[in-house]
């Protein structure tokens, strides 16, 4: 059974850095396609970050791109978010998603962790 479970969030004033973490059991991150959402309250679900199963590629969107890095630890089965330079745009619900491919769209991952909460004041 593959089971994700985030740790890492909390509150930081903007400018500030921190780092999520999505530790995930019950398949090899080195085949599946690992992703990091965010929601915030009465906004669509968009994705921040995405690691692709084949050569550990990375794919960021304009709105975090030089300021989030996707990372994983292979001997600990553990993806990471690194968050720089935060801003109180970026606060939201933070999710990682994984499955065998990357998409856009939140709605094509399988696999989710049970997300945790960035705050991120002025």
């Amino acid at each position: 059974q593959v089971q994700l479970v985030e740790s890492g969030g909390g509150s930081v004033q903007a400018g500030g850095s921190m780092r999520l973490s999505c530790a995930a059991s019950g398949y090899s991150d080195s085949t599946y396609c690992l992703a990091w959402f965010r929601q915030a309250p009465g906004k669509e679900r968009e994705g921040v970050a995405y690691r692709y199963p084949i050569g550990d590629s990375t794919y960021y969107p304009d709105s975090v791109k030089g300021r989030f890095t996707i990372s994983r630890d292979t001997a600990k089965n553990t993806d990471y978010l690194l968050m720089n330079n935060l801003k109180p745009e970026d606060t939201a619900m933070y999710y990682c998603a994984a499955g065998p491919a990357c998409f856009a769209s939140w709605d094509r991952y399988k696999y989710w962790g049970q997300g945790t909460q960035v705050t991120v004041s002025s």
